[in-house]
């Protein structure tokens, strides 16, 4: 058996990213490229099959893309599509914090309170109080949020994540995902709806515009969201918890005439009926046809005659044979004060209904 590190975080292999946002040319060649809010998610990948794939499917334009602060060309489309259908894998798939950063890398990564890199109190904080996170973005830690999620409709296993720079809407993407979590407890896969939200506020007089990623579950009905974890299969097709389930088909029903007809005593023929009855395809009074065909075959079997050809067996056919060579005669003798054995089906206990008269049919 195989070992592992355990201190080796394990995660699904990373496909690409999904973006709220991309950057366009800036006309004057002395200053950076002008970010643009999109109001559709931008996914980009080092793979052009990737991307390729997802043009294809959610629309929009293949090209070949390079992030800033790197050297290294990758593939990016702008969608069309209004929304994203994703899969949450199971645990707490959000990862948040605040950071800054430089040409070097991730300078500072801050939980709000206490900043892991360089280990000391929350720098933004300190310098410019509880509003720090009104200050340009050159000026302060950027809440970053990162969500791992699966595109189902896309190739190869593995996530996209999907990462917002936005403070408000790190706030509205956490508390929807914990819904989520809440409803789940974080076990097993849950199906999704993506989109990009434009909202406006008011600060200090002025209004506003702001992206929410909006990440709800994408379930027939609310009751499926709130009543646990569900299967892989609902996952991938949530629209089959709403179809009814598939009615089991008939088991074909046997043909006991055909089992009684091959029976040897007329226990066992009732044995047949009493099978039959268990499974509610005779009346339990007996009143019904194949009970009395069943009591017929009983009773021929008991007198000797074969039910499929109506004529004596071969045991009967013995003791009509007359006397021996000796003048012997094979039969049993019985005493005159002696009851006479019974050789017909009611020895056997059947319903009233189910011993029929002469005309039963076999």
């Amino acid at each position: 058996m195989g070992s592992r590190i355990k201190t080796m975080k394990r995660q699904a292999a990373e496909l690409g990213r999904i973006r709220t946002g991309y950057s366009r040319p800036n006309p004057n060649p002395d200053k950076g490229p002008i970010p643009v809010k999109s109001k559709t998610f931008v996914l980009t990948s080092h793979s052009r099959d990737y991307v390729a794939a997802a043009a294809e499917l959610y629309g929009g334009k293949v090209e070949q893309w390079t992030p800033q602060r790197s050297s290294v060309a990758q593939w990016r489309v702008i969608t069309e599509a209004p929304e994203l259908r994703a899969i949450l894998p199971a645990g707490d798939p959000l990862s948040q914090s605040y950071e800054m950063w430089g040409g070097g890398g991730c300078e500072r990564r801050c939980d709000g309170e206490f900043e892991s890199i360089k280990r000391q109190p929350c720098v933004c904080l300190a310098k410019f109080g509880e509003d720090w996170h009104e200050r340009p973005p050159t000026q302060v830690c950027r809440p970053t949020s990162r969500v791992g999620v699966y595109l189902p409709d896309l190739p190869d296993v593995g996530v996209w994540r999907l990462e917002t720079k936005s403070y408000y809407a790190a706030d509205a993407l956490a508390g929807g995902l914990d819904t989520v979590l809440q409803a789940t407890e974080g076990k097993g896969l849950l199906p999704v709806r993506m989109w990009i939200e434009q909202r406006t506020r008011a600060v200090n007089g002025k209004t506003k515009q702001y992206q929410v990623v909006m990440v709800v579950p994408s379930l027939p009905k609310l009751r499926h969201a709130l009543s646990g974890p569900i299967s892989t299969a609902a996952a991938l097709d949530p629209s089959s918890l709403d179809r009814p389930a598939i009615e089991a088909a008939p088991a074909e029903r046997p043909d006991y005439l055909a089992e009684a007809r091959a029976c040897q005593t007329a226990d066992a023929v009732r044995e047949v009926w009493r099978r039959a009855n268990v499974a509610g395809h005779v009346a339990r009074d007996g009143s019904d046809e194949l009970s009395r065909d069943l009591m017929q075959i009983s009773r021929d079997i008991a007198a000797g005659v074969d039910p499929g050809t109506g004529e004596m067996t071969g045991d009967q056919d013995d003791d009509e044979q007359g006397p021996d060579a000796d003048g012997v005669y094979d039969v049993e003798a019985y005493d005159e004060h002696d009851e006479p054995p019974v050789a017909d089906a009611s020895a056997v206990s059947w319903p009233q209904a189910a011993q029929p008269g002469s005309g039963a049919r076999r």
